[in-house]
């Protein structure tokens, strides 16, 4: 789910810069600094949108660079467990998908996919299922819900977010659009 969030922070702005636009300086350190970082408590920062308030500059000994105390918005990405979310698959691999959600990708774990048993086909780089004729392969535009977050701000890498797609109105969108049509269109 994506959040506009109120944040503030003490942003350093090196000396080259001084004499400069105060609020463009402080808006690029912030990006520079925040934006792509990721916080347990926060998210994934995607975007810093607008400054609402700088504070009086500050030195430090040692350092010629001006600290600024700053109000700013910020666009975060934070997965919420049971979330419907729609995405891309981006990679497959014998486990499951790896799916695009935003600022994260999440997995999808093969047993998660669907209810018939789906095997990973390496030649084609897609997960097919057993007697269903169905497939998931990158590109593909899915339908999941998120069942399990861990966020590891440390190793942003190795955050992971479980996804299922195993339950009503979720799937591929392909899968939707045929299980929408009445049964006499399915057998054409």
């Amino acid at each position: 789910m994506y959040k506009k969030m109120r944040l503030a922070d003490t942003i350093r702005v090196a000396p080259n810069l001084l004499g400069g636009d105060v609020k463009a300086n402080v808006k690029n350190a912030l990006r520079d600094k925040l934006e792509g970082r990721i916080d347990k408590a926060l998210g994934a920062i995607v975007a810093i949108t607008e400054i609402d308030a700088i504070g009086e500059g500050h030195i430090l000994v040692g350092d010629g660079a001006v600290y600024y105390d700053a109000t700013f918005d910020a666009i975060v990405f934070v997965p919420v467990i049971q979330e419907v979310i729609e995405g891309e698959v981006v990679e497959t691999v014998d486990f499951g998908a790896f799916i695009s959600i935003g600022a994260m990708d999440g997995l999808l774990h093969v047993s998660q996919i669907t209810d018939d048993f789906m095997s990973y086909d390496g030649k084609n780089g897609r997960l097919v299922s057993k007697s269903g004729g169905r497939s998931l392969g990158e590109g593909d535009k899915v339908r999941a819900r998120v069942v399990a977050v861990s966020i590891n701000e440390r190793e942003p890498r190795e955050s992971k977010i479980g996804l299922t797609m195993r339950q009503h109105s979720l799937g591929k969108m392909e899968w939707l659009e045929e299980d929408k049509k009445p049964s006499s269109e399915k057998a054409q």
